[in-house]
């Protein structure tokens, strides 16, 4: 966990601090364009050690719940191979080199869906798997959005657009069609902030 969410937990929930686990050993084992994944022997503050712990590097990423002026949500739906199937989610995607998260976020869903605003709030920034992962994702709600030109998908992507109301993004999410955990949340959120 990035040391600014640590942070501004234990001071918001006025925690005592946990003392980080110190590493002995530092291992790469891979590395791709978007990928890192390294190794370390480490030492807990009770003195335990684990061996082989695993760590995955990779870029932070943006999302974006979508409103149209008719209350329409714009989702996108495309093939996850890690699950072997379709999945239903908001437009998202990595921030490149040195951007900022809104920017990514408006690019994505520019380039996903064709959909841009000119309302843009901030909804929430959580750690997309604080274990393991060290990304940030970032969710932001686009208001009033509008569809100003034709989707341009990378070339790795295959993506259908899918519009829901609020009462059925909701349902989807209860039903299990939509399966995106970290997805899940920004919406909840959005929810919880009466933006749905």
């Amino acid at each position: 966990m990035p040391r600014s969410f640590q942070a501004s937990t234990e001071k918001r929930l006025k925690l005592p601090p946990l003392t980080p686990w110190q590493v002995l050993e530092h291992r790469h084992l891979l590395q791709r364009s978007f990928l890192n994944v390294w190794e370390d022997r480490v030492r807990l503050a009770n003195g335990h050690e684990i061996d082989d712990f695993c760590v995955i590097q990779s870029p932070d990423w943006a999302a974006t719940l979508c409103i149209t002026p008719e209350r329409k949500i714009v989702l996108v739906r495309q093939y996850r191979h890690g699950v072997r199937a379709p999945s239903l989610e908001l437009p998202a995607g990595a921030l490149e080199k040195d951007e900022a998260p809104l920017p990514a976020a408006q690019r994505e869903l520019l380039e996903e869906t064709g959909y841009s605003s000119a309302s843009w709030q901030h909804v929430l920034s959580v750690a997309a798997d604080p274990a393991r992962q060290t990304a940030t994702a970032h969710f932001f709600c686009a208001l009033e959005a509008r569809r100003d030109s034709a989707p341009r998908p990378d070339a790795s992507e295959d993506l259908q657009t899918v519009l829901f109301t609020g009462a059925e993004l909701l349902s989807a999410i209860e039903s299990g069609q939509l399966i995106h955990g970290i997805h899940v949340a920004g919406i909840l959120m959005a929810q919880r902030r009466g933006l749905l």
